[in-house]
């Protein structure tokens, strides 16, 4: 499990840190860290230039500046060489005994074009500490550290990004790798920041692991080890049913792939026996994709309530449903979507139009085994408080759960998932998966999940990080033109083969 801690939460964490192992042994073993990084991301003769701040994220780029080969030219600018901690000070002189060049910041665009003239940037400035919006002379050179025009990278996080919200300022540094210390931070993984951040790499620095388990879990988010603990083992005497029965009640005229997608994401995901429920005129076209999967048709004509009828006969034989991908938007597909989910008792995935359907009758999942899967459009429908304004993701969903008792997975690139318990971050994201389609594959994943007997919001969570490890999958193979299909068919391929527990430094995305 990757540990997420809010910026409050990581200074009491290194108060207590520094209390047992020492300020300057923290440093050190940070600098450590970032060092090793920045080894991989030079060449050989390669200049680094780091940019010190007068806190200890400054204190960090000294310690790791230090530790390099005298072979690379390494100077650190900074504003007051004396300020700060006394580790921090330490770390200076360390670095100015290995060999380090220690200067003033640049004073104009001159000097700072030719302090850029380095192979790598440092960014060291502020971190979590950042008071925004930042003060001159930090603005420019953080509007200079651009992964777009040199390689940067960043300690702890982009200074001038908000480590709670991952909000950024007009003057944010735009890493091509951070190094976040200790713990992630919530704003690592939010839009916008997640651009900025670049590659983000996890630095243990030797902060003991019940300190940091101590802190609420405010925030939590995967890993592959807790990824592979969760998805669950088929058992050895198991039948077709036992290993997954999830029953996916989808399609349209208008839209049969979505049903498709959804079986075949539930498929893929290892579910033993997938049923689709579909309309009896669309049925033909989707047994003319599902071979291995069970089609059955729902009467076009028969009332309402005879079709919910129906459907909890179905049902009857499952162990889980995903519902909404691909189905109508009339009054009729809206009776049948309600009344069922009224009556239903099976873990369910609500997706779609399905939650076209719901905005106003939410109160039929209450209490229910129930997640609806809603990207931000659908949110704004269904929480009933419009528009999603930038920074709100996090405060939106946590009010929508605790009003209406329903766990959500708030789809994006950074998706949530939260059942009013800790706010579970997704690491996996990638824009291979905006493309039209992957959402339907992500309903069949959970259902399948749920259908084995993970708890639903345990099924969305295992469920959301595979299918990121499925879209940078099938993104490996094909560079460009990846549909939806690919992502349930790289499903087997995405599964990690785990982590070494006690990493150092391990990327996170």
């Amino acid at each position: 499990m990757i540990v997420v801690l809010t910026p409050e939460q990581m200074r009491a964490v290194d108060a207590q840190a520094v209390a047992v192992a020492g300020e300057d042994a923290l440093m050190t073993a940070a600098g450590t860290r970032i060092a090793e990084r920045l080894r991989s991301m030079l060449r050989p003769g390669g200049r680094v230039a780091a940019f010190a701040g007068p806190g200890n994220n400054g204190g960090d780029a000294f310690a790791a500046l230090a530790l390099l080969e005298p072979q690379h030219e390494r100077v650190v600018y900074v504003a007051d060489a004396e300020s700060g901690s006394a580790a921090r000070r330490e770390a200076m002189w360390r670095a100015r005994a290995a060999g380090v060049d220690v200067r003033p910041l640049p004073s104009d665009d001159t000097e700072l074009a030719d302090a850029l003239r380095a192979s790598l940037a440092v960014d060291g400035l502020f971190g979590t500490g950042a008071r925004l919006p930042i003060a001159q002379p930090y603005a420019a050179i953080c509007r200079a550290l651009d992964a777009r025009h040199r390689t940067v990278l960043a300690i702890d996080i982009p200074s001038g990004i908000d480590a709670l919200t991952g909000a950024v300022s007009d003057d944010a540094v735009r890493a091509t790798v951070t190094v976040t210390i200790g713990a992630a931070k919530p704003g690592l993984f939010f839009e916008p920041a997640r651009e900025y951040v670049g590659e983000c790499w996890l630095a243990s620095i030797g902060i003991d692991p019940p300190l940091l388990a101590a802190q609420p879990q405010t925030f939590a988010a995967l890993d592959d080890d807790a990824f592979l603990r969760m998805l669950p083992v088929r058992p050895a005497n198991g039948d077709k049913r036992t290993s997954g029965a999830p029953l996916i009640i989808a399609g349209s005229g208008q839209f049969p792939g979505a049903a498709v997608l959804c079986s075949r994401g539930a498929a893929r995901a290892g579910a033993g026996y997938v049923t689709v429920a579909t309309p009896a005129t669309v049925a033909p076209t989707l047994r003319a994709h599902l071979v291995e999967q069970v089609v059955v048709e729902i009467s076009n004509d028969a009332s309402p309530e005879d079709v919910v009828d129906q459907l909890i006969d179905i049902s009857s034989h499952n162990s889980a449903v995903a519902i909404g991908p691909g189905l109508g938007l009339d009054d009729r597909t809206g009776a049948i979507v309600t009344g069922f989910l009224a009556r239903n008792e099976l873990p369910v995935v609500v997706d779609a139009s399905a939650l076209f359907h719901l905005s106003k009758h939410l109160d039929v999942l209450r209490g229910k085994k129930a997640v609806v899967t809603p990207h931000a459009g659908e949110f704004a429908r269904l929480s009933g408080k419009g528009t999603i304004k930038p920074g709100e993701r996090v405060d939106r969903l946590r009010e929508f759960v605790l009003r209406t008792g329903i766990a959500t997975l708030l789809k994006g690139s950074d998706t949530l998932v939260y059942d009013g318990a800790s706010m579970h971050i997704n690491s996996t994201g990638t824009s291979a998966l905006a493309t039209a389609g992957t959402g339907d594959v992500l309903s069949g994943i959970i259902a399948t999940l749920a259908s084995q007997g993970l708890p639903i919001a345990d099924a969305a969570r295992a469920g959301a990080y595979w299918h990121g490890l499925a879209g940078r999958h099938a993104a490996s193979i094909r560079r460009v033109g990846v549909v939806a299909g690919d992502i349930a068919e790289s499903l087997a391929a995405a599964l990690p083969e785990g982590q070494t527990p006690d990493d150092s430094l391990r990327r996170l995305f």
